[in-house]
């Protein structure tokens, strides 16, 4: 598979067919695989559209481009003996704009695609891109087709979301780019964010040479301690009778950032060193500090107008406020006071996570109702129950421990497995590059940096600190990015990898190590500067006036802060989960 074609101008295999030529129905059918290729499918309703002169807007995870012409294609196909119906959606580049590269993406959410959204970046880098449906139908979640009409859960539907839908996907899409561009010679990539992290990760973990390259962000992939992790701020509410308002939570927030943004040697509004935070600030220092925010009305996507209203706050953060900050921020300990899992690093935004929601009948801040994946999770992937409210009648911190033992043990090997061992995927030549916000408020920093630690112990038990990491940096580097918040940069100077699939290929395709990530700053002052990331371990460090950042190793005591003790769930957190 590992073939190497870098084409500059075009793929010469290519550059006698036109866009015409091969965005016809019968073209596209003559395509696809046989049973020979992939055994087992059977496909049907084949469409094939020609798209001309379009402009892909700038997107987080890719630049802009103009001028681009592609097939816009879409076949379904079912299993033989199953009555199911799994669809797939492509992007297939102009033949005079196709670079010889093919393109899996994947969602984001209880969602196993993202859409166009995912599909345009494909056009950026001259990819075939692709994305499915996974049984559920365009629009469609895993929690609104998971249970069946018995209550039962679909396990075909389980399987397809954790691993299978992706991979046939990308199978087929591979095997319609080589025929239709009619060469064999085939880059093939990876791209996704949170869900689509996960997705990413499902694929190297099981089909060692199926990409030359991944790029995987934030990824949701621990399902089992990551969805009930949502509910933790209202079940610590809920044990000490108090939620706090938005505007106490960014208090708090404000004052971290302010206390902890020059401990990078940069002032700039982006918390570069949330490992040194949490050794040189103490939110408690807060305590009696004013806080005034005006009135705000929500919008309500339902009736597309205004949504409910939350006043004026005014007042001071008390000891209760500063207490649900630093429970998110840590993350839950069980009854017991071992840690059950991770928190948020100093900086993040808890105030999505953890204020209540005004009454207008009591005049207070009562506990928010914990509804959406948190609640989903629980309610209908492991009590098998169609709800999306979940009550917190009887829900302790105990309740929360027992939740996440019975998702590590009822969906291991399908949304939870996190294999460590990438052995294979390295020796088939495979490269990864795994991002993470450093202020992500949705998935845990830490859970990336837990993960890459147990790859690093299981696949080098014998190495050194220092000789493990280069040897995992070969083929596998992370890069926690500053500021950033889930999937997104930073609403001030932080950095984000906007190319990071184009530093991906660069890898593969010409051997140019991403030492540091290239990285640009979208929103901001000092928006549209260039900047780079750190291969973690290795974090920033700016000195007098300086442009340009050191990548340090941390000191141990600030190493440390990001390889927490989870002790309550008799499982080794650094070993093969």
């Amino acid at each position: 598979m590992r073939q190497c074609l870098l084409l500059a101008s075009g793929f010469s295999a290519a550059s006698a067919s036109t866009l015409a030529s091969i965005c016809s129905t019968s073209n596209i059918q003559n395509s696809l695989p046989s049973s020979s290729d992939i055994d087992g499918l059977i496909f049907r309703d084949v469409t094939a559209q020609a798209v001309y002169n379009s402009s892909v807007e700038a997107g987080n995870n890719y630049p802009a481009a103009t001028g681009r012409n592609f097939c816009n294609v879409t076949a379904a196909y079912k299993h033989a003996g199953k009555d199911d119906a799994i669809n797939v959606w492509y992007y297939f580049p102009d033949p005079a704009q196709y670079q010889g590269r093919f393109l899996a993406t994947g969602g984001g959410g209880f969602a196993i695609n993202s859409g166009a959204s995912g599909l345009e970046g494909g056009l950026v880098y001259g990819a075939v891109a692709g994305c499915t449906d996974g049984g559920m139908g365009w629009g469609g979640q895993l929690n609104d087709v998971v249970l069946k009409a018995n209550g039962s859960l679909d396990y075909d539907i389980i399987n397809n979301f954790g691993y299978l839908s992706i991979h046939e996907m990308t199978e087929i899409g591979k095997t319609m780019s080589k025929n239709i561009y009619n060469s064999s010679k085939l880059y093939s990539y990876y791209q996704g964010c949170s869900e689509g992290g996960r997705d990413g990760w499902s694929q190297v973990q099981r089909y060692s040479d199926q990409f030359d390259g991944a790029v995987v962000g934030a990824p949701a992939f621990r399902q089992s301690h990551q969805q009930p992790n949502h509910d933790w701020p209202q079940i610590y509410e809920q044990s000490i009778s108090y939620a706090p308002n938005s505007c106490a939570l960014e208090k708090i927030v404000n004052e971290t950032v302010n206390a902890c943004d020059a401990l990078d040697g940069k002032v700039d509004g982006v918390v570069a060193r949330s490992d040194l935070c949490k050794l040189n600030w103490h939110p408690e220092n807060v305590i009696g500090k004013s806080y005034a925010c005006a009135a705000s009305t929500a919008f309500n996507p339902i009736t597309g107008g205004a949504g409910a209203t939350t006043p004026a706050a005014n007042g001071t953060v008390n000891a209760n406020d500063v207490a649900v900050f630093l429970a998110v921020q840590n993350g839950p300990y069980d009854s017991k006071n071992r840690h059950l899992y991770v928190g948020f690093q100093p900086g993040t935004d808890t105030s999505s996570n953890a204020a209540g929601t005004y009454s207008n009948k009591t005049g207070s801040y009562e506990i928010a109702a914990i509804t959406d994946i948190g609640a989903e999770w629980i309610t209908e992937l492991l009590q098998e129950v169609n709800s999306t409210s979940l009550s917190l009648d009887g829900v302790t911190v105990d309740t929360l421990r027992g939740w996440m033992i019975e998702g590590m043990q009822k969906y291991a090997g399908t949304l939870n497995t996190v294999w460590t061992d990438l052995q294979e995927f390295s020796e088939a030549g495979g490269k990864i590059i795994h991002y993470h916000g450093e202020a992500d408020n949705s998935i845990p920093t830490l859970s990336s940096v837990i993960y890459q630690e147990q790859v690093r112990r299981v696949m080098y038990p014998d190495l050194s600190y220092e000789d493990s990491l280069e040897k995992l940096h070969e083929f596998y580097r992370l890069y926690i990015v500053p500021g950033a918040a889930h999937c997104s940069p930073s609403a001030e100077n932080g950095p984000f990898p906007q190319t990071v699939l184009g530093s991906m290929i660069e890898w593969v395709e010409n051997e140019v190590v991403p030492v540091q990530l290239n990285a640009t700053v979208l929103q901001g002052p000092e928006e549209g500067n260039a900047e780079k990331i750190c291969t973690f371990p290795y974090r920033p460090m700016w000195s007098g006036n300086t442009t340009e950042h050191k990548c340090v190793m941390p000191e141990k005591d600030a190493l440390d802060t990001w390889f927490p003790v989870l002790d309550s769930i008799p499982l080794n957190s650094y070993g093969n989960a």
